[in-house]
């Protein structure tokens, strides 16, 4: 879907605080309440705004610790690449999971207390999983930018 001006900064204002009234949202765009919840409603419908979440700190609920985990799977062969993707995707550690190309075949951003958590991680989870042939991890040192919102230039 192509989107026009008005929803494109429409969609800009819902990035930056979803939580803002339609009238609010309204009085910014200089329409009527009624004309951004049907845009609101439409971008839904079609799967452009896909949920609403609340973006936590996670130096405040102690898990600060992150880490890039790139991880070579054994197998190919579609059964074990699901199984793998299934089972990783059920870790509450693991934040987020890419399929890459390269010399690894995944990209796991994990998220733990502190070494020691993430040590007791690799060794009762993920290196504990039969599709893994192996991995290779980085620490976040320090996060430069991390934007959830998508730019349209």
């Amino acid at each position: 879907m192509k989107l026009n001006s008005i929803d494109l900064k429409l969609v800009e204002y819902l990035q930056e605080d979803c939580k803002q009234t339609t009238k609010e949202l309204a009085e910014k765009l200089e329409l009527s309440t009624t004309a951004v919840y049907e845009r609101i409603k439409k971008l839904e419908k079609q799967g452009i705004i896909s949920k609403y979440v609340a973006i936590i700190d996670r130096n405040k609920i102690n898990r600060s610790f992150v880490v890039l985990s790139h991880v070579k799977i054994k197998s190919h062969s579609k059964e074990s690449i699901l199984q793998f993707e299934e089972t990783v995707s059920q870790m509450p550690e693991v934040l987020e999971v890419f399929h890459v190309s390269g010399d690894y075949d995944y990209v796991l951003k994990i998220s733990l207390r502190d070494m020691e958590a993430y040590r007791d991680f690799m060794i009762s989870k993920l290196t504990s999983l039969e599709e893994i042939q192996s991995t290779h991890s980085m620490f976040i040192i320090k996060e430069v930018k991390n934007s959830t919102a998508y730019n349209f230039l």
